[in-house]
């Protein structure tokens, strides 16, 4: 009976420790794949003011349904080097991340970096091109790592689908916004 009862226990206890270091590995910080969300929109105006008001982050909140604020020199279009604070809502998650530029080509490209209590929070890409008319093709694209697999699991269950749905609900208010301004 002795014997049987260490044998239990050894085997509980190694049963245990297989569980704990799997749900360890959960949380342990590593790069678990990169996601890559692209929202395309045209709209009925020219480039140049397209640009403007995309780079010019006092009006995401305006356009972006996940941009609740922004705080900062964040009344024109930022440069590079420049940085701009965003309270946000993605997918249900509030929080606050810190923009940093980090391309510029006028009318063209626009590139920030984000980062949420020092750890990196994503990129996104604003790019216009002219289209017949004289209107613009305009693509905004989110890049963001999984840096576990417990939010690489989410991710894939349901935190990209949301943001690709925020992203999509984006570029439809920017097209209205800009639309309605023209």
């Amino acid at each position: 009976m002795e014997r049987s009862t260490s044998r239990a226990w050894k085997r509980w206890v190694g049963a245990a420790l297989v569980v704990a270091v799997l749900v360890g590995a959960l949380f342990v910080p590593m790069p678990a794949g990169v996601t890559r969300i692209v929202s395309v929109v045209d709209i009925a105006r020219p480039p140049a003011e397209v640009y403007a008001y995309v780079t010019t982050p006092a009006k995401w909140p305006l356009w972006h349904p996940s941009s609740l604020a922004v705080s900062g020199d964040a009344g024109h279009s930022l440069n590079v080097g420049e940085t701009v604070g965003e309270d946000f809502l993605v997918a249900g998650r509030r929080g606050r991340a810190t923009w940093r530029v980090t391309a510029r080509e006028p009318d063209r490209l626009w590139r920030i970096a984000g980062q949420i209590n020092g750890r990196d929070a994503g990129i996104v890409s604003y790019s216009v091109a002219p289209i017949a008319g004289g209107g613009t093709h305009f693509v905004r694209e989110f890049e963001y790592e999984a840096h576990s697999l417990l939010f690489a699991f989410l991710n894939a269950v349901t935190l990209r689908r949301q943001i690709e749905e925020e992203s999509a609900q984006a570029v439809r208010q920017l097209k209205a916004n800009l639309e309605r301004e023209g």
